[in-house]
């Protein structure tokens, strides 16, 4: 009876062996493939569809190839890259991508480390053949945001046989490499100089043009001013004499003698000697009121 029970035990674990490979689970952050025969049979918690949970195969004819469904990350190593003007710069990027079609993808690449062999080559296309139509500058600084969004949408082109949805492409780092970082940054010294000095020649050129127009505004309105100060001048002048005129026909004695005090207050200051006769003419009103 013993020779039966030894048998039995190795059927029981066979059956056992069996029987456990007829289940696979599938997480709800994984996507799978069932393979019968290596052909697709069955599209497992793809998409938006969640079928996450314990799910049966047939054993020994079927085999299920799991993919990741998150969004994963990848980091490309440091690449010399060759700009618009020449230059060679040191990139450093990172894309996040995810399996959008796990079919598709198996049918490209079939393994996740394939995939990511296949993105990395694509990407370095894609950095090399967008950083190749701009200068430097616009590389480190300038225009870094529409770059990235431009090799985003070549990468998504390239890599869409294979079923990946590029997410988000970024450059962490450009760098000029240590032996073009001097004579590149004494470049872009002169040119930035170069525009200085140009911006600097045009609001010189224009401080020159307002000034001109100010000051020649200024001699418009001086000229004007005066001509009507002249003016103002004459009429006041004229019309002094006509008041003169009038008062003097009145009462001529009285206008010489008002001519005469004002000569006196205009004549005779404080500390000023005067060398005249008393008898003159100019002190005639000093003896008589009359002026005899």
């Amino acid at each position: 009876m013993q020779k039966y029970f030894v048998p039995g035990g190795v059927v029981a674990a066979i059956a056992l062996i069996l029987l456990s490979s007829c289940f696979y689970i599938i997480r709800v952050d994984q996507q799978a493939i069932v393979l019968q025969f290596g052909q697709q049979r069955d599209v497992v918690n793809a998409g938006e569809v969640d079928q996450a949970g314990l799910h049966m195969k047939w054993p020994l004819i079927q085999n299920v190839v799991i993919y990741d469904k998150r969004n994963l990350g990848f980091d490309l190593a440091e690449q010399e890259i060759i700009a618009g003007d020449q230059q060679r710069l040191i990139v450093d990027a990172i894309a996040r991508y995810r399996i959008k079609d796990p079919l598709q993808f198996f049918r490209s690449a079939q393994t996740e480390a394939n995939g990511e062999n296949q993105l990395r080559q694509r990407m370095i296309a894609a950095l090399r053949g967008e950083l190749g139509k701009v200068p430097t500058p616009d590389i480190i600084s300038g225009q870094r945001a529409q770059l990235m969004q431009r090799i985003k949408a070549s990468l998504n082109a390239s890599m869409a046989s294979f079923g990946v949805d590029i997410i988000d492409v970024r450059i962490r780092r450009a760098d000029l490499p240590p032996a073009n970082s001097e004579r590149v940054y004494e470049r872009m010294k002169a040119e930035l100089n170069q525009k200085a000095a140009l911006y600097r020649a045009e609001g010189e050129e224009q401080y020159l043009s307002i000034v001109g127009d100010a000051d020649k505004q200024v001699s418009v309105i001086l000229a004007e001013a005066n001509e009507a100060s002249q003016k103002l001048r004459g009429e006041g002048d004229s019309l002094r004499n006509a008041i003169y005129a009038s008062a003097y026909g009145k009462d001529p004695e009285f206008f010489s003698f008002y001519r005469s005090m004002q000569a006196y207050e205009r004549s005779i200051k404080e500390g000023t000697p005067l060398v005249i006769s008393p008898d003159s003419e100019f002190f005639r009103y000093f003896g008589d009121k009359d002026g005899r």
